[in-house]
């Protein structure tokens, strides 16, 4: 009798492929702040002075006197430069015609590409708003003896923390000097996940995450009282090709409170923009295009990922940054 090996020989399954590509959902960086469409790759903006605004100048006027009368400050320093972030696969001629099904190499390269833009603009997107030294509130966790305005209970010792009391402080505090209060609470998945089983937290959702879990992310922006609760998810992996992967969150045990229009404007404030240089031709969200060409040189076809944009703190009283969390 043949062996089993004999009557069966491995071929590729045309129906099932494995790659690890990270849904659009996992990446925060197009969900927290508005985009400016930019047409020039660096330009200023006007900023008018905050205290000028906010100052009760108006007094009573007698007959026949002039009103009272006053003026404000614009600032036209402040500029954005888009910075452009490129990455490309090539696919060779032998790549497209040794290739076996389901394998589809210029869709693949595309896939692989884009993939890894989103990787990049979710790792400036951390680096730029993420920071103690970036907004005009900085916070920190720590284990015991908090002070008020500079620290609170880390949010994992169940006992003793008051997740709903801290970001009703740094609300207050935010409104207090700004006039605007902050609608907009991103978390990383690490500390979305020990709120899930905070006591003070728990309660609210317990019949949510069974009935519909999916409205779990609604009922803690509630708890908060927040327009927008975002969850960032992403994962990277920081090890070189070959050597051994070092895979986590891009953003972990951290959280930025902040205020943000839902579309930027004249004369409108709001943490942060994002200044995608759409002008550019061929240009989508974030100054984003992919483009395919043949190269002589390297007898391969290159697909190509390319981004053009800046990310900047505009209001930095509009946001608190919260670092060691849990």
């Amino acid at each position: 009798m043949p062996k089993s090996s004999q009557t069966h020989v491995d071929s590729m399954l045309t129906n099932l492929s494995v790659a690890y590509i990270q849904s659009s959902d996992a990446f925060v960086a197009d969900k927290v702040f508005p985009n400016v469409d930019v047409q020039k790759k660096s330009d200023r903006y006007f900023v008018y002075d905050k205290d000028d605004f906010m100052r009760d100048e108006a007094k009573e006027r007698a007959a026949g006197t002039e009103s009272a009368t006053g003026d404000y400050d614009i600032d036209n320093t402040p500029s954005y430069f888009c910075r452009r972030y490129a990455f490309n696969k090539k696919v060779t001629d032998e790549d497209l015609a040794n290739s076996d099904s389901p394998l589809k190499p210029f869709e693949d390269a595309t896939n692989f590409v884009t993939h890894k833009m989103l990787l990049a603009r979710e790792r400036i997107f951390a680096t730029k708003y993420f920071g103690a030294n970036l907004w005009g509130t900085n916070v920190g966790g720590v284990a015991s003896s908090p002070s008020a305005g500079t620290s609170f209970i880390k949010w994992s010792d169940y006992s003793s923390s008051t997740p709903g009391k801290d970001i009703r402080y740094l609300k207050k505090l935010i409104l207090s000097t700004t006039g605007f209060k902050p609608n907009t609470l991103t978390i990383s998945y690490d500390v979305y996940s020990t709120l899930l089983d905070h006591p003070a937290i728990k309660d609210n959702i317990k019949y949510v995450m069974v009935a519909n879990p999916g409205q779990v992310t609604s009922v803690l922006a509630q708890y908060f009282d927040i327009k927008k609760l975002v969850i960032a998810e992403s994962v990277v992996n920081t090890a070189a090709k070959g050597a051994t992967a070092n895979t986590g969150f891009q953003l972990s045990n951290r959280a930025l409170l902040t205020y943000a229009p839902d579309s930027p404007g004249l004369q409108t404030p709001s943490a942060g923009y994002i200044f995608p240089w759409t002008g550019l031709m061929g240009s989508g969200a974030y100054g984003t295009a992919i483009s395919k060409w043949w190269n002589q040189d390297l007898k391969a076809y290159k697909v190509e990922g390319e981004m053009y944009f800046d990310c900047k703190v505009v209001c930095k009283d509009l946001g608190a940054y919260m670092s060691d969390v849990i």
